[in-house]
């Protein structure tokens, strides 16, 4: 499969660690230009190197994702240096407020939260749309929703609230551009081994066990598999899917 994208370019945001980093060496591995992109500067610059180290073309760009400029001058940054936009995974999310019932809910936790998990998903689409629509067909765009987006989950109703609120923008939009040749979908990932889920396992005793038992594999996920999911979203063997939001959940959404 290697090679597969050669000749594209791909963005991914929160990719300084877990499902973003992933997400950023899988399009590599296929041959995709990549750009990283994170207020992390440490953890962006580390995928960048695992990215040059295995072979790859990569660059890092500082960005917040609730902010109109940032993500403006990052996608204005990735056509400058590679010229063109074919593919992004939008997959930059925080979690706060782990545990805490809605009526003890902080609001700036609801608002970094929606800010973040969910305008900045609309400010990446907003600016990653014009430019591929230079290009149209053979473009593409994941956002990271939840599993939490698709069935709800007591733990963190700032949280579920925005992850809800992408799969709803992603379905919207898909709509909106299915003609013009560029597929929005989402991945709906259940429990994957990333630094959110030890958040959530260390904030909330006898989550892990309850998670084990409920899910039908049995087994908490790894963000490689969510990964492999965005990009063959993103290929041509995905060519007539548009809209989806896709759980990558180990069986939990057919409960």
């Amino acid at each position: 499969m290697a090679g597969e994208f050669k000749g594209k370019v791909a963005l991914v945001t929160g990719a300084s660690m877990g499902i973003g980093r992933a997400s950023a060496l899988a399009f590599a591995r296929r041959g995709a230009k990549v750009v990283v992109a994170d207020v992390d500067v440490a953890g962006g610059e580390e995928t960048v190197r695992l990215i040059r180290k295995a072979g790859g073309e990569t660059l890092f760009v500082k960005t917040d994702v609730s902010n109109a400029a940032d993500v403006e001058a990052l996608v204005k940054k990735t056509v400058a240096t590679y010229g063109k936009l074919d593919y992004a995974h939008n997959n930059a999310a925080i979690n706060r407020g782990i545990g805490v019932m809605t009526a003890a809910y902080k609001e700036e936790d609801w608002n970094i939260q929606v800010d973040v998990n969910l305008k900045g998903v609309f400010l990446c689409m907003k600016y990653e749309i014009p430019e591929m629509l230079k290009i149209g067909k053979g473009t593409a765009i994941v956002n990271t929703s939840s599993i939490s987006g698709l069935s709800g989950h007591p733990a963190d109703p700032g949280y579920v609230g925005s992850k809800f609120g992408v799969v709803g923008i992603t379905k919207s939009t898909a709509m909106q551009y299915a003609k013009t040749g560029i597929r929005i979908n989402c991945v709906c990932p259940g429990p994957i081994r990333t630094s959110l889920y030890d958040r959530v396992v260390a904030a909330i005793p006898g989550v892990e066990e309850a998670t084990l038992e409920r899910n039908p594999m049995g087994r908490i996920g790894e963000p490689e598999e969510v990964a492999e999911a965005v990009v063959w979203l993103c290929s041509d063997a995905a060519s007539y899917i548009t809209g989806v939001p896709l759980p990558v959940d180990g069986g939990l959404a057919a409960i």
